[in-house]
């Protein structure tokens, strides 16, 4: 309607603070979707009137609301156009619709991600930027600049067709791995793992899986969030710590999701397109799940995926994710090399997983004050407290018995 997701934003708080104000004294309405969607409307008429904007809009709009008004002039179920409206694409789901619309070509790739993020997940600024790798300042002006941007474009809030809906399945997907990956590992907090976030980019994932069923990007996205989920109830311990995958109780990991990711995973191997960053990532789960222990993990397999990875998608978390599988593959001094090469790469000079691999594989050569102080550093620069409290007491323990394994990526 009033073609600026800022001002959206502005009036669905605005109707949602209404329905705090008046549920508890009036009761819970019998559509409270439609009475929110009234409300924010009739917000929008009031902003409208206020800047004498489209003038034309507001007498078809006003019309509308009074015949769809309930008694007494209490907001009631919307006209069924405005709902039909909506519901004109062929996903009949809002919030992807908002997803592509966040994603539009118009905008940056960064731009996108960012504004998406904010806007699907409720992340914060703080929580996006350590997902980017990238300061506040800089997430903050990209939502301010992304919001100007749509609203001065008109984009339209839809579901592209053909050729702009390919365009725009790229930023879509990292949006929703992003989101996935937040929920899997929460970057700050008092817990380590967001089910919320988790179980919303599943089923994202799931509906773009229906939407596209010849990409096979898709299907390796949704074979990846699969098997990465089936380990949620082994991934914290009676506290809520943070359990390495090495240590986890395999027999907690969920079968049946294992199961659909295998046959995401295939899905996506049977269109016959050379394996895109999710379906080798796809891949890489699929080996943990299959081992029956620690023990039998195919390290050397998950060695050379990261190497595939690495070509098809080259950064700086990737060659990290590969120094724990050589250093598990071929020993922690293979690791060890890797790991430092990358010490001075300026994206992960704060990222915390840098000096926690490379204290897992100090640890393992026996050099315990050396990571002692990575574990403390990494510990340092980790805003999950769950994860803090593990790192701290490797830290401590670095004199003690050293550990089996790498943490795993």
């Amino acid at each position: 309607m009033v073609n600026d997701v800022g001002l959206a934003e502005e009036l669905a708080q605005d109707a949602l603070v209404a329905a705090l104000e008046q549920w508890p004294r009036d009761g819970v309405p019998d559509n409270p979707g439609a009475w929110l969607m009234a409300v924010a409307k009739r917000r929008a008429i009031d902003r409208i009137r206020r800047e004498r904007r489209l003038e034309d809009k507001i007498g078809e709009i006003g019309h509308e609301l009074e015949t769809g008004a309930g008694p007494g002039g209490e907001p009631g179920a919307v006209p069924p156009e405005f709902d039909a409206v909506l519901d004109e694409d062929d996903i009949g789901d809002d919030l992807l619709r908002l997803v592509f619309t966040a994603c539009h070509p118009v905008l940056s790739k960064q731009a996108r991600v960012a504004l998406t993020l904010r806007l699907l997940g409720g992340l914060t600024t703080d929580e996006i930027a350590r997902a980017f790798l990238t300061s506040e300042a800089t997430v903050a002006q990209r939502i301010v600049r992304a919001k100007r941007t749509l609203a001065e474009a008109n984009v339209p809030f839809e579901v592209p067709a053909g050729p702009d809906r390919a365009a725009r399945l790229a930023s879509v997907l990292e949006v929703v791995y992003l989101v996935f990956n937040e929920g899997y590992a929460a970057t700050a907090g008092d817990g380590w793992v967001r089910a919320d976030l988790c179980l919303e980019a599943l089923r994202l994932g799931r509906i773009l899986a229906g939407l596209a069923p010849a990409e096979p990007e898709v299907h390796g996205l949704v074979a990846l969030m699969e098997i990465q989920a089936s380990r949620t109830r082994a991934r914290t311990g009676a506290s809520g710590e943070p359990v390495p995958l090495h240590e986890q109780d395999r027999a907690l990991w969920d079968r049946l999701l294992i199961r659909r990711g295998f046959a995401a995973l295939l899905r996506a191997r049977g269109l016959g397109a050379p394996p895109g960053p999710y379906v080798l990532q796809a891949a890489i789960a699929a080996s943990h799940a299959r081992a029956n222990g620690p023990e039998d993990t195919d390290w050397e397999g998950i060695a050379g995926l990261y190497e595939l990875l690495a070509r098809a998608a080259p950064s700086p978390v990737v060659e990290l994710n590969r120094a724990v599988a050589l250093g598990m593959a071929y020993g922690p001094e293979r690791g060890l090399a890797l790991a430092d090469a990358l010490a001075d790469e300026p994206s992960l000079k704060g990222y915390h997983l840098l000096p926690s691999v490379r204290g897992d594989l100090l640890a393992r050569l026996g050099r315990t004050d050396e990571a002692r102080a990575e574990f403390e550093r990494a510990a340092d620069l980790t805003r999950n407290a769950p994860e803090r409290r593990v790192l701290l007491e490797r830290a401590a323990a670095c004199g003690a018995a050293v550990p089996a394994a790498a943490s795993s990526p």
